[in-house]
């Protein structure tokens, strides 16, 4: 079975990513770092194991960027709330195991994915914690439909993004990865 990797990019524009980190830094930095973080990601992580796509938002101007590498397939993310367009990406996956991240995580390793789809063989879904009570990966077997709630009444960017999300896949079985650091502030690139 084919694994998907998909990498939820934005476009690197001044006042569009890393709006918090923009406020401490300036925006013009905070695209910067994000453009520059999410190149190093994307080399990093690629590995004949996993197929990576990338999840482009704004859509058209993500679908014609030629700020992401031209050889890896593109999807546009869509409307909606951070849960609506995670969850069209992973139903929109190959059957299969399939790991969405973000690009905010310096400390992901090519080691931190195979752990994600090893751990896929034993469960339904797996989430990477956060230590600000998010998570940095979320992951799911893609032979059956996904729970429907999935990512129904999650508070975003909170302390509770994490324990929200468990309660909508209460009752399958869930695999817990090490804890990562995104990136969301200045006080976040220095801890």
């Amino acid at each position: 079975m084919q694994r998907t990797l998909v990498i939820m990019v934005k476009e690197p524009r001044p006042g569009r990513v890393k709006t918090r980190l923009g406020r401490d830094i300036g925006m013009v930095s905070a695209a910067w770092w994000f453009r520059h973080q999410t190149r190093s990601l994307i080399r990093r992580l690629r590995d004949p194991r996993w197929q990576i796509v990338l999840a482009v938002s704004p859509d058209r101007e993500g679908i014609n960027s030629r700020v992401w590498p031209f050889d890896l397939p593109r999807v546009a993310q869509g409307r909606g709330d951070l849960g609506d367009r995670m969850g069209r990406m992973l139903r929109g996956a190959p059957q299969g195991p399939v790991c969405l991240i973000g690009a905010d995580i310096p400390g992901i390793t090519k080691g931190h994915i195979a752990r994600a789809y090893s751990a896929l063989g034993r469960n339904e879904m797996v989430l990477g914690p956060a230590p600000d009570g998010g998570y940095w990966l979320v992951g799911a077997q893609r032979f059956g439909a996904l729970p429907s709630g999935l990512f129904k009444d999650v508070r975003w960017s909170t302390e509770h993004a994490l324990a929200d999300t468990l309660a909508t896949v209460a009752g399958r079985r869930v695999a817990l990865l090490d804890h990562l650091r995104d990136v969301d502030t200045v006080a976040d690139l220095h801890g």
